[in-house]
């Protein structure tokens, strides 16, 4: 019964802290019109991220803000089978899982498959590695309060 409560506990804290984050980065991109986008009119871009994964490139396209520069909200589409490089971003991230089945977890550590429906929250800083283990590709969508990067850790030394 214990436990429960603090599952219950930490759980209303991460969505408090989640929608908390969403909304400040809304605060600071909005202003505009209400916006509706059919899946058929994002607009994919390749980020050049997994070069070296053997399938392909993460592909990115924004609903808003602009991850190379600020504040924003992206669908990620990864091939499947993608597995990242060992790798930290500079800001913190949160993302949702739109299709297919995605890990997201620190080097080493066993894959916790989060199926379509999920959500993650990555700190900024903490070396990771993401996959598609699903045999279609996956899309995520993240949102973060600051731009996008990749900091591989083989090329920080």
């Amino acid at each position: 019964m214990k436990i429960n409560k603090i599952k219950l506990l930490v759980t209303t804290i991460v969505l408090c802290a989640s929608v908390t984050a969403v909304a400040a980065t809304q605060d600071k991109i909005s202003g505009g019109p209400s916006v509706n986008i059919p899946v058929t009119q994002l607009k994919y871009f390749d980020t050049g991220i997994g070069k070296n994964s053997g399938v392909g490139t993460l592909q990115a396209a924004a609903a808003y803000g602009d991850l190379q520069h600020g504040a924003h909200g992206t669908f990620i589409k990864m091939p499947a089978g993608f597995v990242s490089a060992v790798h930290s971003h500079t800001g913190e991230y949160w993302g949702v899982v739109i299709s297919g089945v995605v890990v997201n977890g620190a080097p080493g550590s066993a894959d916790v498959p989060l199926p379509v429906g999920s959500y993650w929250s990555q700190k900024g800083g903490e070396l990771h590695v993401t996959k598609c283990i699903s045999p279609n590709e996956c899309i995520v969508f993240i949102n973060q309060t600051v731009k996008f990067d990749e900091i591989e850790e083989s090329k920080k030394h």
